[in-house]
């Protein structure tokens, strides 16, 4: 049975058609996100090792770290920062190495830079997973004898140097390309981890049923891991959790076996509880003296003040329960436990054992 090994220094994430789903935390990426570039720019790393320590506490196994930053402040200053290649492999070592020091979650090596895979590959600790390597030539002369030099897992991407395809067969062939690749090097099928590639429902309506279809195969047929961007399937459409709370537990029974994706419920901010607590008392609703602001957004069903699971986790673990990869429910039962608030200690049920 495939089984693909993603280590840290103490801690292992299996990959497998028998074991539970594989959630890739995608919040350390600097692309899109101009207060985390900002603050890397600055030097500050804070962000990054509270957005480790959040997705490891909402049920991420691996942690995907990007280096993707754009140094537009220093560019002015020093022309080589307008290169990534320039920028991305010193600061690739930086996150590998303030993410380890608070969390031991096994990483993903995640940048388009050869110079950054390696320098995340040489400061990791264990095995990471390598993010990634595609069917263009170039790509697979640079990538894979690193998958090889560090005996590595690798995200393989089914697109060539003709781009994405929107034929199924087409990017079933670009996979099998890669794994057969791989095999010249001396790297397994249970190495590949195979991205198939999910194009927005939105655009393409045949979407989901591709990439279900495509899965199975990769599965049958080359005997590979697979995973995807998760909410690619949900861009541009309005309630985009409804989506992905579907698309996952559909994927998995087709055989997917990770998915790159937020775990993280991100918390209401101050200013949206502002907001709310000004409509409830405009609507003369007297709310008890003294609540906190966390029980408010709970009665109102706002979500939570503090970072916490999403709604994406709780569908992958009752998948998990559904197709005895939690066998006896265990997970699931200890998700779904309503926390000890602050102060208080868990009750035990029922009175003393008489003699």
């Amino acid at each position: 049975m495939t089984r693909t090994v993603i280590e840290s220094k103490t801690k292992t994430a299996v990959m497998g058609f028998d074991e539970p789903f594989c959630v890739i935390g995608e919040r350390i990426n600097p692309t899109g996100r101009k207060i985390l570039n900002e603050e890397l720019e600055r030097g500050d790393f804070s962000r990054v090792e509270a957005d480790a320590l959040a997705q490891v506490a909402a049920g991420a196994t691996v942690l995907d770290i990007n280096s993707g930053a754009v140094f537009s402040n220093k560019m002015a200053e020093d022309p080589r920062y307008a290169d990534n290649n320039f920028v991305e492999p010193e600061l690739m070592k930086q996150l590998v190495e303030k993410v380890q020091a608070v969390t031991d979650c096994p990483l993903c090596i995640d940048s388009s830079v050869p110079g950054a895979l390696e320098n995340g590959l040489a400061a990791a600790e264990g095995r990471p997973l390598l993010n990634s390597v595609t069917g263009e030539e170039e790509r697979l002369e640079l990538v894979l004898p690193l998958v090889a030099k560090y005996n590595v897992p690798v995200v393989a991407i089914s697109n060539d140097d003709t781009g994405i395809s929107e034929d199924p067969d087409v990017r079933f062939a670009v996979a099998k390309k890669i794994v057969e690749r791989a095999a010249d090097f001396g790297i397994p099928a249970h190495d590949i981890v195979v991205d198939p590639l999910v194009m927005p429902i939105g655009a393409m309506s045949t979407a989901g049923l591709q990439v279900f279809t495509l899965v199975r195969r990769l599965r049958e047929e080359l005997g590979v891991n697979t995973t995807c961007g998760a909410s690619n399937i949900s861009f541009g459409l309005p309630n985009r959790h409804g989506i992905n709370n579907a698309f996952l537990p559909m994927a998995m029974t087709a055989g997917m076996t990770s998915a790159i994706m937020n775990p993280v419920a991100l918390p209401i901010g101050p200013k949206k509880l502002a907001e709310k607590k000004a409509e409830v008392e405009a609507a003369g609703i007297i709310l008890p003296e003294g609540m906190d602001d966390e029980t408010f957004v709970t009665l109102f069903g706002m979500g939570s003040t503090k970072p916490k699971a999403g709604k994406e986790m709780e569908a992958i673990r009752a998948a998990n329960f559904l197709t005895n990869n939690d066998e006896g429910g265990g997970e699931w039962i200890r998700f779904n436990r309503a926390p000890v608030k602050e102060g208080e200690g868990r009750q035990r049920r029922g009175g003393r054992r008489r003699g």
